[in-house]
């Protein structure tokens, strides 16, 4: 896996996103999921929720 992706440097500095952009985030989180102690810390925190909530689902 690599641990570089389009959202890398990613900052949202109004803290929101429409629809769209919310499941393109979560999509690139499932399809590039990275174990917390890979995580890049900048990533958008919908990317970091996202990886949280696959991390507790049933392997």
């Amino acid at each position: 896996m690599s641990s570089h992706g389009p959202f890398d440097e990613y900052i949202d500095t109004t803290g929101l996103v429409d629809v769209i952009e919310e499941v393109r985030l979560r999509t690139w989180a499932r399809l590039n999921y990275h174990s917390p102690e890979e995580r890049n810390r900048k990533w958008h925190p919908i990317i970091l929720d996202e990886m949280r909530r696959r991390d507790t689902e049933t392997v």
